[in-house]
C-alpha cells in the first residue's frame, strides 16, 4: 500500500471533510444494542472512535465509564462541543496498538475497515487483550470488498471468521436487519466474547 494511515492522514480527512463514514449520529445497530443494556458501570471501549456519537449516546444513557481512543484529537473537539459533560479523561490520542487497560466492551464501529488489512490479525489479537474475562467485542462489520488502497478496507464473513476464530471460542456474525439504508445488506453483526 501506497499510502501511510498516521495521525495526518486522519487530521487531514477531518480537516478537508473527507469523512465519508461519519453519519452524523450513532450507528443504529449499535444504538439499538446499548439501548437493551442495563449495567451502566461497564467499562466500555470505542477504538477509532472519531467523533464517538455512540460514546456521546452511550453516556446520555448513563454510561458512566466509556472511554474513546483515536490517533487524533481533532474529532474530540467535536464531542465535547455537543456533549460538554463528556469526561476529558476518558478521550485518548493515541495508538490502539499500544493502548493498556482492561474493559468489559468494546464496540467496533469503522474502526477495522480503517486500518491497513495487514493489520486485521493483531487487531483481533489486542481487542482480545484487552478485554476482561467474559468481556465482549461487538459490532458492525462490511461484509462488501469496498477499496483494495486506501479505507474503508472491505472483505467477507469468510474471511473474517478464521481471523476472530484464532482467539475467541465464541464468535457470531449476522447479517445486520436493522442498518442504515445505504449500509443495508452490506454489513455484518459482530459478537466475540472472551472465555471466562
Amino acid at each position: 500500500m501506497d499510502i501511510s494511515l498516521d495521525r495526518y492522514f486522519w487530521e487531514t480527512r477531518y480537516s478537508s471533510g473527507d469523512t465519508g463514514w461519519d453519519l452524523g449520529a450513532p450507528s443504529t445497530p449499535l444504538k439499538e444494542y446499548l439501548d437493551q443494556l442495563t449495567n451502566t458501570e461497564l467499562r466500555i471501549l470505542i477504538p477509532g472512535s472519531g467523533r464517538a456519537y455512540e460514546a456521546e449516546y452511550a453516556h446520555i444513557l448513563g454510561f458512566s465509564n466509556v472511554f474513546v481512543i483515536d490517533l487524533t484529537d481533532g474529532p474530540f473537539n467535536d464531542l465535547i462541543a455537543r456533549c460538554p459533560s463528556f469526561p476529558k479523561e476518558h478521550m485518548i490520542v493515541g495508538d490502539f496498538f499500544k493502548h493498556e487497560g482492561i474493559y468489559d466492551l468494546i464496540i467496533e464501529q469503522t474502526f477495522f475497515c480503517a486500518i491497513d488489512p495487514s493489520l486485521r490479525s493483531r487487531y483481533v489479537e489486542r481487542m482480545h487483550h484487552l478485554l476482561a474475562p467474559g468481556g465482549k467485542l461487538v459490532g458492525v462489520l462490511f461484509d462488501d470488498p469496498l477499496n483494495k488502497d486506501k479505507p474503508p478496507f472491505g472483505g467477507h464473513r469468510a474471511d473474517y471468521l478464521p481471523l476472530f476464530g484464532k482467539h475467541f471460542s465464541q464468535v457470531t456474525m449476522e447479517p445486520c436487519y436493522n442498518s442504515i439504508a445505504p449500509r443495508a445488506g452490506r454489513e455484518l453483526w459482530l459478537c466475540a466474547q472472551k472465555d471466562r
